[in-house]
């Protein structure tokens, strides 16, 4: 009878069978190649037909802000992206530098389910583990001593905007409650800057295309140029100025490396001026440089930072994190988001960063990135419209004296490759998932040299 009862307890059933699952979900995390063997690339479903009918009706249902490649994408492995008419691509773009670990990762896989199945969201309202997990992994791995979390990077860097107006009224001795009281709230930015889309974060961004049609913009934003001290000090100005944002890495701008100098110069000017020192490290952070965090290589640090894209590898997040003085001067009610930081996407997270974190893996990205770019050289870099390959780790670029969307289309048609551009659509700009093969790496130089070859001959 006892074994009886046992046997049928629903409470230990569960039990059992809830042990069994995270079992087999750590067997597929670790055991990579028997899940890459689960997902197979797919059998060719669909004909030409099918892409068009898919493309239309996108265009008759979405409001249309984006000029997307005529491909339509069904599924991924690793570096590897399938269309729905089977062609494969070497998926050079990560979704815009956010798959880190590339595509269909077992061990993101089997941290997403493991938490779907029992808490994805909750608000703000209430304490959760994971939120508070990925917070330590953060600051402890970083100059900050808090963090605040969002769901993008333009929300990240309207939060770290946020945060330096408050600051900023607090270090004046105001109420910083008080509409009638004014203290230093300009915003300082730079040439080839990109922060967002969001009005606070489209004000910094350099473009006036992306700025022109939703005029006015948010007032005190100022603009020097990118990697010129003696500009940047026109700007910077005490009483007025509240903080700098910068870029250590400027991807969208067309893949340019602020100089140790430049960024040691800043922080000098923003203490001088009582100004906050601001790092958007959204598409540069967490690993895309072979370092943990692009500022490592400068060795400056900054009072607040703004992270996204590949955190959660894939899923929607982004962060700002901070010195214990910034943080000093935020209160409840001052600001918030409904889905940021649930338990759903930063267990996802913590699983992401501890990967990446890895100084194996970090080191793994130096060397292809430094492979990439001689690679490139290699295959383009004979070529007189290339004027310079650039970059570090896997965020890597290649300026040309031409346009650079017709390379990167024809290597798509001819050699399968999903690149990106930069700039002023003269730069080709890669940024594969951290995870790319030196193989995957080789043959993307390959397929862009004779891309470039074939639209502009030697």
């Amino acid at each position: 009878m006892q074994r009886h009862a046992t046997t049928c307890n629903p409470g230990a059933h569960q039990k059992k069978n809830r042990a069994s699952r995270m079992q087999a979900r750590s067997m597929l995390a670790t055991n990579t190649a028997f899940l890459k063997g689960m997902f197979k690339p797919k059998a060719p479903v669909h004909d030409a037909s099918y892409t068009k009918q898919v493309i239309d009706d996108e265009a008759k249902y979405i409001l249309q802000t984006y000029a997307r490649t005529p491909i339509v994408l069904s599924h991924g492995l690793g570096a590897k992206v399938y269309d729905v008419e089977g062609r494969e691509y070497l998926d050079f773009a990560a979704g815009i530098a956010v798959n880190a670990l590339g595509h269909s990762d077992p061990r993101w896989f089997a941290a997403l389910t493991e938490q779907a199945e029992n808490l994805a969201h909750t608000s703000n309202l209430y304490h959760t583990v994971a939120q508070v997990e990925l917070a330590k992994r953060l600051v402890n791995s970083s100059f900050a001593d808090k963090a605040f979390f969002c769901n993008t990077g333009t929300e990240a860097n309207e939060g770290a905007l946020k945060f330096a107006r408050k600051w900023a009224r607090v270090q004046a001795g105001i109420d910083p409650y008080d509409a009638t009281a004014t203290a230093p709230s300009e915003i300082v930015s730079f040439t080839n800057s990109f922060h967002g889309r969001t009005m606070g974060a489209l004000a910094l961004t350099y473009k006036e295309q992306y700025k022109s049609p939703f005029l006015p913009m948010m007032p005190g934003a100022q603009l020097a140029e990118y990697n010129n001290l003696e500009s940047a000090a026109k700007v910077i100005k005490k009483g007025k100025t509240c903080a700098v944002f910068v870029e250590p890495l400027q991807g969208e701008g067309g893949i340019t490396l602020g100089t140790p100098e430049f960024l040691a110069g800043l922080k000098k000017l923003c203490e001088e001026a009582g100004a906050l020192l601001i790092f958007d490290e959204v598409q540069c952070g967490l690993g895309r440089t072979g370092k943990l965090w692009a500022y490592e290589a400068s060795g400056v640090e900054p009072d607040m930072m703004t992270l996204a894209k590949p955190l959660a590898g894939g899923l929607p997040i982004g962060a700002v994190l901070m010195k214990q003085h910034v943080a000093d001067v935020m209160k409840p009610g001052d600001h918030g988001s409904t889905f940021a930081g649930n338990p759903l996407v930063c267990h996802t997270a913590c699983t992401v960063f501890d990967i990446i974190a890895n100084p194996e893996f970090l080191a793994d990205v130096e060397a292809k990135g430094l492979r990439l770019r001689a690679a490139l050289q290699r295959t383009m870099g004979s070529n007189p419209h290339v004027k310079e390959v650039r970059g570090s780790g896997l965020l890597c670029g290649v300026q040309l004296d031409m346009m650079a969307g017709p390379v990167v289309d024809a290597a798509r048609v001819d050699g399968g490759i999903l690149a990106i551009t930069a700039g002023k659509g003269d730069v080709i700009r890669l940024v594969p998932p951290l995870v790319v093969t030196n193989e995957e790496i080789d043959r993307c130089a390959a397929a862009l040299g004779a891309a470039l070859t074939k639209l502009a001959p030697n």
